[in-house]
């Protein structure tokens, strides 16, 4: 791969997944190179190739049954029409698309830096609950089991009304719906074989992130690949007590030093039983866990808001590049 050189990954064309290298270098197999010879300007490209009306294109054209592997076809990408403005044209689009995404970039970059904070106040808030907590006992001490997910991909079933939670449906102590795997009944029970998720069990992810958790939301659930049930022992321990520990930072650390992959942090079994835990009186519980739920439920409201306007930002910043390439809107310098 050459400065210059367009590069697609065919898996991800239609998620924008492609662009003008700047430098030279090797790809994985799942890259196809093009070399130009053309003299059109690469910036105009590089916006109108990842343009709404070409990602159609690409789906359009790509095969394979699951979302996930797609794949473009090369000559059906080769053979795709774009239109193309005179030179000038171009460049004083790519001018313009350049002034105007960078503002939204910039507020998005903005956005960005204030989740980071308010992540930072969230963990101080956990880390001043449990700071004070002596350890004096094991997760598998607070569980009644500890049940570990099949280690196969669910069949999707788009008709089903069961969810197969992922390590995606899993951020900040929350439970994410839709990003599981819609799965028929017969495949939530047979996954479901070991033990059903109850309200009051905690769902744990082990790998990709490693040590994220949510409460159970429900009984139409079961577990994906890479996920943990853990079914509490209401006698011995309160489900989000757990959930909370789980993000201090003596357990994060702990989930680091004990975990396997260079790479891919992966959490094994043993070790999370044998996770060393603060296991306080259940009152004593239930004022930790509601001293955090008032503190964390304001950040993660501005959290949210701050997730919303970016997601609405990127929307505006794809819609206006596939305006300015399409010539839905006066650009000065184009005709």
């Amino acid at each position: 791969m050459e400065p210059g050189d367009l590069v697609v990954n065919k898996m991800k064309a239609w998620q924008g997944s492609m662009g003008i290298s700047q430098f030279r270098g090797i790809v994985s197999p799942a890259y196809f190179v093009y070399r130009p010879l053309h003299r059109e300007d690469g910036r105009f490209l590089s916006y109108l190739l990842r343009s709404q009306p070409m990602t159609k294109a690409y789906i359009a054209n790509s095969k394979g049954i699951r979302i996930n592997q797609w794949d473009l076809d090369p000559g059906a990408f080769s053979r795709l029409r774009v239109p193309l403005p005179p030179l000038a044209g171009q460049r004083a689009i790519a001018d313009y698309l350049d002034r105007e995404t960078a503002q939204i970039d910039t507020l998005i970059a903005e956005q960005q830096r204030l989740i980071e904070l308010l992540d930072e106040r969230r963990v101080a808030a956990i880390e001043a609950s449990f700071a004070c907590g002596v350890v004096n006992s094991r997760l598998r001490h607070a569980c009644r089991e500890i049940i570990d997910c099949p280690h196969t991909t669910p069949d999707r079933d788009e008709t089903g009304v069961y969810e197969a939670v992922r390590t995606a449906s899993v951020r900040r102590g929350a439970f994410r719906p839709g990003n599981g795997i819609p799965v028929s009944e017969a495949a939530w029970s047979s996954r479901n074989s070991l033990g059903s998720p109850e309200l009051g069990d905690v769902l744990f992810t082990r790998e990709a992130p490693a040590g994220e958790a949510c409460m159970v939301p429900g009984n139409q659930i079961c577990l994906g690949q890479r996920m943990v049930l853990l079914k509490v022992d209401s006698e011995k321990a309160v489900g989000e007590f757990v959930l909370w520990q789980i993000y201090s930072k003596r357990v994060q650390d702990h989930f680091v030093n004990t975990s396997n992959g260079s790479t891919v942090t992966n959490i094994r079994l043993p070790v999370l039983r044998s996770l060393p835990i603060y296991l306080p009186p259940l009152d004593e519980q239930r004022r930790i866990v509601a001293e955090l739920d008032e503190v964390t439920s304001k950040i993660d409201t501005l959290i949210a808001e701050a997730e919303r306007f970016i997601e609405l930002a990127k929307e505006r910043r794809s819609a206006l590049i596939t305006a300015a390439v399409t010539g839905q809107i006066d650009i000065p310098g184009v005709e």
